[in-house]
């Protein structure tokens, strides 16, 4: 078993440990000395006296609000959840044209959701079951993402776009071929709640 190394010290190293162990001032020193605490700079500050500027501020701002008549507070509350909520709902490439989709959402624009629903279910067009589909996706969107009830809403916004067409070729006498144009749309609504 080999002896372990011992570390070598040099004179140096006493010497800073001898005017350490000589320079500490004694308790009574410490208490009765008043020599003023160095400057600290801003980057030196401990995390105490950060969070202390924190809290200090947070109560300053919570005297503030409590200053301010209770009429400004409601109303300052009453304004931020006052904000009207939009939910979309999407259909991409459904397979009729968008002018065809138009004649059907003109209709539905600005009315309550029960309303535009008996509305699609008599509608005498194809589309309408895109667009009684479409609303009801809206609906649910509202009901699972907002917590709104879907009686409530009314439709704010629909439009129909038009998607990419696909061509097609239909072939005819004397060996001629004519284009066909199987168009598609992009149709989107919007629900809102109903305005009293």
């Amino acid at each position: 078993m080999s002896p372990t190394p011992r570390r070598h010290r040099s004179k140096k190293d006493d010497a800073e440990v001898a005017v350490d162990t000589d320079a500490s001032p004694t308790q009574e020193e410490v208490g009765s000395a008043e020599t003023p605490a160095p400057p600290v700079a801003e980057g030196d500050r401990g995390a105490d006296a950060v969070v202390a500027e924190a809290g200090a501020k947070a109560q300053a701002d919570e005297e503030k609000e409590e200053k301010k008549p209770a009429a400004t507070r409601r109303r300052a509350a009453s304004s931020a959840s006052a904000q009207p909520v939009f939910v979309r709902a999407h259909a991409k490439y459904v397979r009729t044209s968008a002018r065809k989709a138009r004649l059907v959402c003109d209709h539905i624009r600005g009315k309550p959701v029960s309303e535009a629903r008996a509305i699609l279910a008599t509608a005498p067009r194809a589309v309408a079951a895109d667009w009684a589909k479409l609303l009801e996706s809206a609906v649910a969107n509202a009901e699972h993402n907002h917590e709104l009830v879907g009686d409530e809403l009314a439709v704010s916004d629909v439009r129909a776009d038009e998607g990419p067409t696909l061509k097609r070729f239909r072939p005819r006498a004397m060996g001629r071929a004519t284009r066909i144009r199987k168009r598609t749309s992009h149709l989107s609504i919007t629900l809102t709640a109903q305005r009293d």
